[in-house]
């Protein structure tokens, strides 16, 4: 299944699967291909952010370029929880297409990723921070340089405050605030490359404010006189934007922030109901659980701040890219993201697909990075060899398939203010049971006009069903197409 992928990137690099000459970039007169850098905060609520309206956080940084960019009202993580997002921004799908169903689940080895596509255009890679698609050791198939990163220094999940992360393979003891010493290492990244003659993709994956709060004394000193938990958690969001604000004047010193997408977003709701956004917080598909800040900043083509309530999801981010380079992916598997090419350009005004949510009851898996790398970092001290095969050899290879008239777990379909929620109890741990029970379990449904009632407080699913009626269907299609996916019917 591994050569699948490898075909695909020596085909491009003939030249198979590139837009024509006349791509994107070439028919709108620009020949400069944007560098791109790509931020996610881990755990990081809708709600916290000043700019949205927190009480108490202090983030100066991220509510300058809220001011002065497209700031994104209703931006949605693809999944609830980490690693799932993390793998529908690198692919443009929703995570269950590949089975990356919860934390601590990894790509698969057959997913093109938006590195690899994006160095078929040109682009030199770099992955900075937390990974968590996979183990961080050279060899691995889904290490981040298996999934297209040139270089790179990573953990594989969160981490805090002088972390040891993994570069290239070889675990390296850092030293420093957890977020700046992400920073850092990107920002060294761009200053090897600022003047080479590649355009530049950096993504940037914070480990805050993700548990256990370890914010440093300067940055708990704003928040002096609250409790030691208060201190920590809005600390490590402060820190966090102060490194995103060294990131962004770097660019400026550079001399590249004219032409660089600076994208910055969060993997999931946040930790704590009352700033999440919505109804629930990280781990649930309602509101709370899902919608995350976002702003995106790009000078040359966006010059005036603007602020938009198209809804918009982490999958959108592939598409996107894609299409501004001018890139083409041939046999591009199902895409549930979409290009917000004409949402920069001023012209999307509504969403034209609906989004889907979908959180399958398959557990997570432990990946404890502090653990992890101090094994690693000893081993590697030691002369050992490390394998590489944290989830076996055979990771890539897809065996198990799943039924496609049963979706257990909390899924949804958001159509713009319509959202439908179908809750399916049971579902795979009953037929394990009792071989004779029917194939979904017992499925109940929910819907909430989102533009009426944010907090999804009042169910209307039994005062309007011809509404359930008419979006249904959209959701049990799509939900067929995901499992179709994750049967490994796109790599046929």
């Amino acid at each position: 299944m591994r050569m699948n992928r490898r075909a695909f990137l020596k085909a491009v690099g003939a030249g198979a699967c590139l837009a024509g000459a006349r791509g994107v970039w070439a028919a709108r007169g620009n020949a400069t291909k944007p560098n791109i850098i790509l931020c996610m905060a881990d755990d990081q609520g809708w709600g916290d952010m000043a700019y949205n309206g927190h009480p108490v956080v202090q983030t100066p940084h991220f509510d300058k370029m809220a001011a002065e960019a497209l700031r994104f009202d209703r931006f949605y993580a693809a999944a609830p929880v980490c690693s799932p997002t993390r793998g529908s921004v690198m692919t443009g799908r929703h995570p269950n297409r590949f089975g990356c169903f919860r934390w601590g689940h990894t790509l698969r080895p057959q997913e093109v990723t938006v590195a690899e596509a994006l160095k078929t255009a040109g682009y030199v890679t770099g992955h900075f921070g937390k990974w968590h698609l996979g183990p961080v050791r050279k060899g691995s198939a889904m290490a981040p340089d298996a999934s297209g990163f040139d270089e790179w220094l990573s953990a594989p999940n969160f981490f805090d405050n002088d972390p040891i992360l993994s570069r290239e393979g070889q675990a390296v003891q850092t030293k420093g605030e957890s977020s700046m010493v992400t920073v850092d290492a990107a920002i060294e990244f761009l200053r090897k490359h600022a003047k080479g003659n590649k355009p530049m993709l950096a993504v940037v994956w914070f480990g805050s404010p993700h548990g256990p709060h370890r914010a440093v004394e300067a940055d708990r000193k704003p928040y002096a006189g609250r409790s030691s938990s208060d201190q920590n958690f809005f600390g490590e969001i402060t820190g966090m934007d102060r490194a995103f604000g060294k990131l962004r004047a770097e660019l400026r010193t550079l001399g590249i922030h004219e032409n660089t997408i600076l994208w910055y977003c969060s993997d999931n709701g946040g930790l704590r109901t009352e700033s999440s956004g919505g109804r629930g917080k990280k781990g649930q598909i309602y509101e709370g659980g899902l919608r995350v800040p976002s702003i995106l900043e790009w000078p040359a083509r966006l010059p005036k701040p603007r602020t938009t309530a198209v809804p918009c999801v982490t999958s959108d981010i592939y598409p996107t890219l894609l299409e501004l380079v001018g890139v083409k992916v041939a046999k591009q598997p199902p895409l549930d993201g979409v290009s917000l090419v004409g949402l920069l350009e001023g012209k999307m005004k509504a969403r034209p697909s609906g989004i889907g949510f979908w959180q399958h009851p398959t557990g997570g898996r432990s990946t404890p990075s502090a653990k992890l790398m101090a094994a690693m970092l000893k081993s590697q001290q030691a002369g050992e060899k490390i394998d590489p095969h944290t989830f076996g050899a055979d990771a890539g290879k897809v065996t198990k398939q799943y039924p496609l008239d049963a979706f257990p777990g909390h899924a949804a379909w958001l159509e713009w203010p319509w959202k439908l929620h179908r809750i399916e109890g049971g579902g795979q741990a009953r037929r394990k049971k009792n071989a004779k029970a029917p194939a979904g379990g017992k499925v109940r449904w929910e819907l909430y006009d989102l533009s009426a009632d944010p907090m999804e407080s009042k169910d209307l699913a039994a005062a309007q069903p011809a509404r359930v009626r008419a979006l249904k269907p959209n959701l049990e299609a799509w939900l067929r197409s995901v499992v179709h996916s994750l049967n490994g019917k796109d790599y046929a």
